[in-house]
Parts: structure tokens; sequence; C-alpha cells
């Protein structure tokens, strides 16, 4: 809905008082008039003046705005120069010159002649009062960028300069975008407020509504006479009210048969008679999405009819921060949900390794953004660690980061050299498009041979913290970005010593606009080794603490791009905790294969589990030499389980099938099945290995 400005020019005779043209005000007051009285705020203090803005039109029955009465003017100036002057803009009205002149505290109201005790706020009796605090209270407001920080805000904003008390319903759930939801509606009391104890000094109370109880128990209290839930029944006096959009006293017949249905039985104890209650429907941009119950106490003077007006303009504005507020949160979640999906949800636990990760985007605006890691466990006990940069912070850059990502466990699947995955992802990359540019860095680890091997495509190098402290930052060659090319990727193995901590991460960690990448990479590095020093030389620092850490060298200007980090602590498997054998494609190969697996278990001291190995050991080579041409691998891994390998050359993997009475075969991998914790297989450029694992006695 667009909201108009309103015409400050005196309605004509007859006119209705309640419309929006040029209803808020009226003409000049002649010199001499005492200027604004002091309004006060929530908390007690004098509030601040507000432009004088403009209140949008109310909408009319079928839920149109009526046409602009004319173009938007400046508010008349008095004639006494010396009074005239432009209000600062603040959130709320100052005292003015001239105030005490129009009463004195405890004193009566001149235009009304009724007393006011101390510490009350002024009733808005002039337009001016009126335009004033819809300005500051619309700017609250707007303000607030979630739901519940637009509700509070109108709460707020609204007592007690405008009522001693309101209660907010909104739909339940409430509809979001273009949807239109198909079962009854349903409103929910989202919050109340009302002033607080010590400001009621008179000592006269609403019968049970205000009880003077200690905040916040007498917001409770407030709530407590009211349904929590109210469901609106299509042709029910709630559903014309909500309908008929604009605002309405409670003593009106519509508002007195929609309120019991609203509040409950609580309903006449909480609504005083007469003009004290304004019922408020909050419509947002395409439906009602709620109500608004304005209170004021019965000693206090009743609203007027331009307070209808005021209502209208705050109910407005609610409804469509609200509905700006949902369609945000939808699109936050959206953005979360897309970046949790994209990474993983848990890292893998594999032998040999421990792994710990951090993901943070660049801002609370950006949510997702091209920053990835993985780590794929491969054959053979070894785990693949990835860490990639997509360029850019938006939807697209996450779903090529998520295309990227899964191309590359697909590629680590197949068990390629390093270089040999990079090469396929910058392939993958240019199919997606010509500018889809990333960087990325893929390392294997074997936990046997305490070795790892790195390829670069134009990321940032890692950094190798030693169990000693120190810490070096390795050299890899950079290679091109992936998406350049006909670009040749280069792979390099080193030496990954037990109890080192491999620190992979992207540009964000170390590049900003207050330094340069490579002097943020010194900084890394001095940093890493400045906290394994804290541990002293024969303890690494804990995992989960060191990227807490690293995370903590970023000063409040250094987050311009996304940031994510995955360290591994290498912890190998001992060589007395490995047998390997090569077994000739023979049918002495399985007798053979029991033999080397009865005496390493007898070596471990693990014989109760001789019988169950035996067994599984031989159905598992039985099957490698029935296909194999060339020699077999055998190879039995003592870590936390017994995990058993067998490779062979042949790349079909095993299928799990029920057998027949009457075959002769097709139980070995039942067997594995039922007896070992875990199996599988998995296919390598040379073939397959096919493992199992059992647990320890």
């Amino acid at each position: 809905m667009t909201e108009q400005p309103t015409s400050f020019e005196r309605p004509e005779a007859g006119a209705d008082p309640a419309d929006g043209r040029g209803a808020l005000t009226h003409a000049p007051e002649p010199v001499g008039t005492p200027v604004l009285p002091v309004q006060a705020r929530a908390d007690g203090t004098p509030s601040g003046p507000g432009t004088a803005t403009s209140c949008g039109q109310p909408m009319d029955g079928k839920g149109k705005e009526p046409p602009v009465n004319g173009p938007e003017h400046s508010q008349p100036a008095t004639a006494d120069a010396g009074a005239a002057h432009r209000p600062r803009p603040a959130e709320a009205i100052p005292p003015q010159p001239g105030a005490d002149q129009e009463r004195t505290p405890g004193g009566p109201e001149r235009r009304t002649g009724r007393g006011l005790p101390p510490g009350r706020p002024m009733p808005m009796r002039r337009d001016g009062d009126r335009l004033r605090f819809v300005g500051a209270a619309t700017r609250r407001i707007a303000r607030g960028l979630d739901l519940d920080e637009i509700v509070m805000g109108l709460c707020r904003a609204t007592v007690p300069t405008f009522s001693d008390a309101i209660l907010v319903y909104l739909r339940d759930p409430l509809p979001v975008g273009d949807e239109r939801p198909t079962g009854p509606v349903v409103l929910r009391l989202r919050r109340t407020d009302r002033i607080p104890e010590e400001r009621d000094t008179d000592g006269v109370l609403l019968p049970g509504a205000f009880e003077p109880e200690p905040e916040p128990v007498a917001l409770a209290e407030l709530s407590s006479l009211t349904t929590e839930l109210c469901e609106v029944r299509p042709g029910g006096a709630l559903n014309e009210v909500l309908r008929g959009v604009r605002p309405v006293f409670a003593d009106a017949p519509a508002a007195r048969a929609a309120l019991p249905e609203l509040l409950g039985d609580g309903a006449e104890a909480l609504v005083p008679s007469g003009q004290h209650a304004i019922l408020a429907p909050l419509r947002g941009r395409r439906r009602v999405i709620g109500a608004a119950l304005f209170l004021r106490r019965p000693e206090r003077l009743a609203f007027e009819t331009d307070d209808l007006l005021v209502a209208a303009q705050l109910a407005t504005h609610s409804a469509l921060g609200i509905d700006k507020a949902v369609l945000y949160g939808r699109e936050a979640y959206i953005a979360d949900e897309l970046q949790r999906t994209m990474l993983p949800e848990t890292l893998p636990r594999p032998t040999g390794v421990r792994l710990a990760s951090r993901y943070l985007p660049a801002a609370e605006t950006a949510r997702v953004g091209g920053d990835w890691y993985d780590a794929i466990p491969l054959p053979g006990s070894r785990v693949a660690l990835v860490v990639g940069d997509v360029m850019g912070h938006s939807m697209t850059s996450a779903a090529i980061m998520g295309q990227l990502r899964t191309t590359a466990q697909t590629l680590a699947g197949l068990d390629l050299p390093p270089q040999e995955v990079l090469h396929h992802l910058d392939e993958q990359a240019q199919r997606l498009g010509t500018d889809r540019m990333a960087t990325c860095l893929y390392a294997v680890y074997d936990p046997v041979t305490h070795r790892i091997t790195i390829a670069n495509a134009g990321h940032p190098p890692p950094v190798l913290l030693h169990l000693g402290g120190r810490a070096e930052v390795l050299r890899v060659p950079p290679g091109a970005p992936i998406g350049v090319g006909g670009v040749d990727f280069e792979a390099v193995e080193l030496d990954a010593p037990a109890g080192a901590t491999l620190l992979l991460y992207t540009d964000g960690l170390v590049e900003s606009r207050l330094r340069d990448v490579w002097t943020g990479i010194e900084q890394l590095r001095e940093r890493l080794a400045a906290t394994a020093q804290l541990t002293g030389p024969d303890h690494p620092p804990p995992l989960e603490a060191l990227c807490d850490e690293v995370l903590d060298m970023l000063g409040p200007g250094d987050r311009d791009d996304d940031i994510a980090l995955l360290a591994a602590r290498f912890d190998g498997i001992a060589p007395s905790d490995v047998a390997y054998w090569t077994l000739e494609p023979e049918d002495s190969a399985p007798g053979q294969a029991r033999r080397l697996a009865r005496r390493a278990l007898a070596r471990w001291d693990m014989e109760d589990l001789t019988d169950s190995v035996e067994l599984l050991v031989s159905e598992v080579v039985t099957n490698a030499v029935r296909y194999a041409s060339r020699p077999v691998t055998l190879r039995l891994l003592r870590t936390h389980v017994l995990r058993c390998e067998v490779g062979d050359d042949v790349p079909q993997l095993p299928r799990l099938r029920q057998a027949r009475a009457t075959d002769e075969g097709g139980r070995g991998l039942y067997l594995v099945n039922k007896l070992a914790r875990r199996w599988g297989a998995t296919r390598l450029s040379t073939g397959k290995v096919v493992w199992f694992e059992l647990h320890r006695g």
C-alpha cells in the first residue's frame, strides 16, 4: 500500500472529522496562544520535538485508499515571530516556551478544567501535537528490523504518550509474501505493554487490568485477562471490524461485539466504558495481519475523533513494517539454510587425524558466500582435505560453490591424485560459465606413511604447526585459479609428522583493507607459534581452542570477506599397528591370508577375534582372486577398531545379494554384512578396495 500525504487545509463544514482529508489540523491559533505542552516519555522524562510529518490516509471498508485531497503544505506558523521556529528532529516533544502557562503540575488543564496528577502525560489537544507524535512514533517503529523490534517499537512509542496500555495481536502463523493461507485465521497475543507502577501516582486504576504489581508481573497480569489465541470466525463481528480496516472506538456497536471475541471473558474487566479504547486493524500490503488495542484509564481524557487518525497511522506503519520483517526473515532463513546445506553438517572422524572447522560470513547482510571446506574419507584410511573460495558474496556464488564442492566429492571418490582433481574442477568451472572463477587447495593425508600430498589452484598456502611450536608456511606451487582453463596443476608430497597441525583457510582470514595477504599470512604464522608455546613443546594446543585463537586475530575492520577455516591434527598410525602383505591371485591365497591374519592378531594380543577375522578375510580374498589378474593386497590396521582392507585390480564393485538355497556361492558378503561392524567397497583408479571393521575386544 502506498502512503499518501495529507493536506493540512481546514476541512469544509459538514466534513467527516474521521476522514483523512485535512482532519488533523485546524486554523492557526491566535497570537499569544501557549505553544505545545509537555509530553512525557514512557520513562517519565520529557520528550523531545519531532519533525512535523504527514499522516497516511485511512483505508475505506473495501481495503482501498481514498484519493489525495490536495498537495502537501507546510504547517502554518503563528503570528508571533519570536515563537515561530523550525522544530529539531527528535523522538518526542520537549517542553516548549509557554507550556507553564497552559497548566501547573497538579493544577487544572486550561481547555477542559480537569485536573491532571503530577507525572501524568498531557493529552494531545492540538493537531501539531499529534503530527509531532506520529512523526516520532513512526520513526521509532521504522527502526526495527525484525518482528519483535517493530512490535516493541509500537508499544514503547504509544505508552504512555498516546495510551495507558496496548495489546498487539498478530496472525499465527504470519503469511509471507504472496502465499495464501488455507486454514482459519488465528490471532495470537504477541505483546502487551502498560504504564509501569511507579507512574500510577493518582491511585485510580482500571479494574483488574492495571493492578499495581511490579514489572514484569504486571504485564503478565494484563495478558492473563485475555485469551492468547483467538480464531476469527468468518462472518463474525471481529471479522467485520478487521475487514473494515479503519480503527474504531470500543463503544461503537461493531467493536462492542468484536472485543469479547478477541479478548475472551476478560473483555469487560479490561476495556473501560466510553471512548477510552480504540481497536485498530493491522493491515499489511495484501491482507489484515493483526490488530492493536489502545486503552486509556477512565480518569484520563477520552480519545477524540482525531485520535482515530493517529491510531490508523500507527497501525499502518506497524503493519507495513511487520510485513517487511516477515519477508526479511524468510530471506534470512533461506540464506542461512542454503549456506548450512552447502557446508558439511558434521566433520568425519577418519583414522589417524582429528578435524575442526569454522565458517564466518562476511556480514549479517551477506549471509551466503562462496567459501567452503570439506573433509572426505578415502580408501586406505586416508582423508582428503579441501578448502575453496568462489569469487563473490551472493546466492550465485553459493550455488557455484555447491556445484564445485559436489564435483570435488565425486572426484575424491574416484581416488584421483590431487592435481587431477583440480584439473577436472577447472573444466567444470568453465562449463558453468566464462566468469566462474574460484581458488582451491586439495590435500590428501595418509596416516600410515605420515605423508601429505597437496595441489593448489591460486589459493593461499597452508600453514603447518609442528609439535615443538614451530609454524611454517608450506611451499606449495601457487597455480592458477579454477576457471582460467588450459593450466597444468602441480602436486607436492611433504612430511606430516605426528602431532603436527595443518591449517587450511580462505583469504578472508589474512587479507583485508588494512593489510595485504602476505602480511596477514605472516601474522597468522606468528599467532599459531605463540599459541603453541603456551601449551609447551610436548603438547599441541587443543584443536577447537586453536581455531578460536586464530579467529581472534581479526580486528574490527578486518571482516571484508567470508572466512572458511579447516584445521587437521595429524595423529597418524604407528608402523607397529600396520600389517601389510601382497598375495598372488592363486587358489592358495585365501589359506595364506588366514595364516597371516592369525599371526598378526596373536602379535597384537587380539586372539579373541581370530575366528571372525579368518572367516571374513577368507571370503573377501576368495572374491578378489577369482577375478583379479594382478597381485592382491591385504592390510590390517589396529586403531580403536580392527580394520581389514583387500585390494585388487578389478574396478567392478561387489554387490550384496540374497543367495538362493541351490546357489553354490553368493554368501560371502552376506557373512561380512552380518559379522562386521562396518564394511564397504571403494573404486580406485587402479581397481577397488573392499574393507570391513570389527570391534576390538
